[in-house]
């Protein structure tokens, strides 16, 4: 009298004592029988110790009422238990042991207890704290390695499996038992319940495999170290904010001659739609093309379609190359002027530029910045404001008095003679003292 298991981890192959163990055996043979463990899950995983199921949806779960004894699960009158039998020889000594889960008799009988539908594997040996409490009718002969890969499963705190393990399928090998009156057997195994689909966390057939793929990888950490720079770019005030997007209504061409001017391009285009801006960009120094231009549609279907029909064209026997454009620093440059409204563009197809301020990060509302130093820096006018106070104080009225005259002082003789009127007297000194040197050397000859 065997029993066959199909789980999601493999096969389960049990022997029932119907000798010391005879209405258990019944039991669970025919609910076998009926696939009433059919999608049943595996709860109660206690690592070293055992794991139980049994229980159609699992206990403590939405619609669940603890699973039922053949005999209840046919007559509506009979109960959902029956006594549970115990044999003084039957341990729990070994790993593989099947019992059913037992509870209190109704009647309060200690010596009483009731068993359904629920039934324990144990996962070790010598599991002598089930003896009295679980009533034994089975062992696993084959299987085995299913039970290990049960026992190093993944659980949480009340040991269901974070991955779900679930019987798929029961087949009867032997069964030896009459089948009680109303028994059906049915003709295939039937689908899983709403309720029982409702307790699935992750599927036993869903893979979890990790990324392994080398260029996967590689582009998830560019991902992750392009967010990172534009995360820089925002904190430094170079971008309005790290999620900002190209606006979809400018082209980008380039491969564009040298002689190529704005007025030739923005003729071509225009057959397109509106353009609100051409610009060739040109060397600063040398005001030379460096061939390659913006041009600015109205809207984002025109530029879509002059992106589709101007690619590779021949332009001043040139042929050009064209894509959308992946600057933002007209954008940028809206932010920070701080005239979202009165610009022609209205921020239709990159996300509206009047919005950029709400999505600012690095930015605190009250603090009062602007570009104002020639350099693109970002200058606190708060601290000018200070400067400004200190300077008008009265003492730094004080000090600046003091300061000038010292500077007059500088610029003066100590007698209150200017320093040029120290240099012409310094002059004069000098020429007296030559012209007294040839006297004496006149002097001297004479003699």
């Amino acid at each position: 009298m065997s029993v066959l298991l199909e789980t999601s981890l493999g096969d389960i192959v049990i022997d029932l004592l119907v000798d010391n163990a005879p209405k258990a055996c019944e039991n669970f043979l025919k609910l076998c029988k009926v696939k009433y463990y059919n999608y049943a899950p595996l709860y109660n995983v206690q690592k070293g110790f055992s794991f139980q199921s049994g229980d159609p949806i699992g206990p403590n779960q939405p619609g669940s009422d603890g699973g039922s004894s053949i005999w209840g699960l046919l007559r509506d009158s009979a109960p959902k238990t029956f006594t549970a039998e115990f044999h003084n020889k039957l341990k729990h000594t070994e790993r593989g042991t099947v019992s059913m889960a037992t509870a209190p008799a109704p009647s309060g009988d200690p010596d009483e207890r009731v068993a359904g539908s629920q039934f324990i594997i144990t996962l070790g040996n010598d599991l002598d704290f089930l003896d009295g409490k679980s009533a034994i009718f089975g062992k696993v002969v084959e299987g085995f390695e299913v039970l290990d890969k049960i026992n190093d499963a993944f659980v949480d705190e009340k040991g269901w499996p974070l991955k779900d393990i679930r019987i798929r399928h029961s087949i009867v090998l032997d069964d030896p038992y009459p089948d009680p009156d109303g028994l059906d057997e049915p003709e295939k195994s039937p689908v899983p319940t709403a309720a029982q689909l409702a307790t699935v966390r992750i599927a036993d057939d869903e893979e979890l495999e990790e990324e392994t793929d080398p260029e996967a990888l590689e582009k998830i950490r560019r991902e992750r170290e392009a967010r990172a720079q534009a995360l820089t770019l925002e904190m430094v005030g170079d971008l309005p904010f790290a999620e900002v997007k190209p606006p979809e209504n400018i082209l980008f061409v380039c491969k564009l001659n040298p002689v190529t001017e704005d007025e030739d391009l923005e003729l071509i285009f225009s057959r397109f739609g509106k353009i609100l801006s051409c610009e060739v960009i040109r060397d600063k120094k040398t005001s030379e093309s460096l061939q390659y231009a913006f041009i600015e549609f109205d809207n984002q279907k025109d530029c879509e379609q002059a992106y589709f029909k101007m690619q590779d064209v021949l332009i001043d026997d040139h042929r050009i190359h064209v894509d959308f454009s992946q600057s933002v620093s007209k954008l940028s440059d809206n932010w920070r002027d701080g005239e979202n409204t009165k610009r022609r563009r209205t921020g239709g197809g990159w996300g509206g530029v009047d919005n950029l301020e709400k999505k600012k990060q690095y930015r605190a509302e009250n603090t009062e910045v602007k570009r104002n130093d020639g350099y693109g820096l970002l200058v606190d006018r708060s601290g000018h404001k200070k400067n400004r106070e200190r300077s008008s104080s009265p003492r730094a009225s004080k000090d600046r008095g003091y300061n000038r005259e010292r500077s007059k002082d500088r610029s003066n003789g100590r007698d209150g003679r200017s320093r040029s009127d120290h240099h012409d007297s310094d002059k004069r000194d000098r020429r007296d003292d030559r012209y007294r040197h040839y006297d004496d050397r006149d002097k001297h000859r004479r003699r």
